[in-house]
């Protein structure tokens, strides 16, 4: 198993425009926020965001995650420096994700990894790991990118046999050839790719993310493989899980799991539309009362006494 404490950084080492984006297919619309729903519906005490950088996920108000990452917060922008100028989440516990060994065991009512599994060799571990932080009826809050709609649209969907045979036989037996695909199916536009250079490219380009250990996509999943995945691991696991959601959002799958065991309190259901109505209309009136509390106000004498003061304030910027 990569641990995520030893990588230099997160793919793509090169730019966006380098990478093979031109030719991936458009997600479908999304019809559900996978994402903000399910994180309502099911994350609720304390819990883990892994490797949120700039993405966090929002949370509702009855839930509490802190932020899990390889590397303080200060050495993460050094990192990243194509993020210069957007808001990184604050790390709050430095730690390897696969492994999360600060984290005692059945501590944890949720854990949200987004983005995370695909850079793993060995997802079934990780989520084996994970499970193992949770307290009973815990929940494992996960979204990969379908690769149908990433810079991996030219990769083979990774099998489920694969993905066991890394697990089970430990993920040096395919490492090499993870990189090699990935070099020569993200590098380079269609017009690059016809050069007589490029599997030499390829390669080269492949040794050197290898040599930097960097953390590419060792694995890639569509919507329906990746449940797939999820079903086989509960069969193999004797159900130590159930799968509680699953939803396409965008271009990526999520996925919600629940360790076995005592069943969490249910969050508030979502209002109804003609709840939202009614709030909405609510709401509407006490605009309209408090709009013609000010118009009375501003009729008022004390309004024109005061105006002198509120022109010499306006003229110091605010100052008292």
């Amino acid at each position: 198993m990569w641990g995520t404490g030893t990588l230099r950084r997160v793919e793509p080492v090169r730019s966006s425009a380098e990478l093979a984006t031109a030719g991936a297919a458009d997600p479908p619309p999304a019809y559900l926020d996978a994402r903000a729903e399910f994180a309502y519906r099911y994350l609720r005490g304390v819990g883990l965001e892994i490797g949120a950088l700039n993405r966090r996920l929002p949370v509702p108000a009855w839930a509490t995650a802190r932020n899990v990452d390889r590397l303080p917060t200060a050495e993460l922008r050094a990192a990243y420096p194509e993020l210069e100028g957007t808001e990184l989440a604050a790390v709050d516990v430095v730690d390897d994700g696969e492994r999360l060994e600060t984290v005692a065991p059945d501590s944890q009512d949720f854990i949200v990894a987004n983005h995370f599994l695909e850079h793993t060799e060995d997802p079934i571990g990780t989520i084996a790991i994970h499970l193992g932080k949770l307290r009973p009826g815990g929940i494992l809050f996960y979204a990969v990118p379908d690769k149908r709609y990433t810079f991996d649209h030219r990769r083979e969907v990774t099998t489920v046999e694969h993905i066991i045979r890394d697990h089970t036989d430990g993920p040096e037996w395919s490492r090499r050839e993870h990189y090699d695909e990935y070099g020569a199916a993200v590098l380079g536009d269609e017009r690059e790719r016809e050069a007589p250079d490029f599997a030499e490219r390829a390669e080269r380009f492949s040794r050197e993310l290898e040599d930097s250990q960097v953390s590419i996509h060792a694995h890639t999943f569509t919507a329906a493989s990746f449940l797939a995945l999820l079903l086989e691991i509960r069969e193999r696991s004797e159900g130590a899980f159930e799968v509680e959601a699953f939803a396409r959002h965008e271009a990526e799958a999520v996925a919600i799991l629940r360790k076995g065991g005592v069943d969490p309190t249910p969050a508030a259901p979502a209002p109804s539309a003609p709840e939202l109505a009614a709030e909405a209309d609510r709401l509407r009136t006490q605009v309209a009362q408090l709009e013609r509390e000010l118009g009375r106000l501003k009729g008022s004498s004390s309004w024109r006494v005061t105006e002198p003061l509120r022109a010499a304030k306006a003229r110091l910027g605010g100052r008292r």
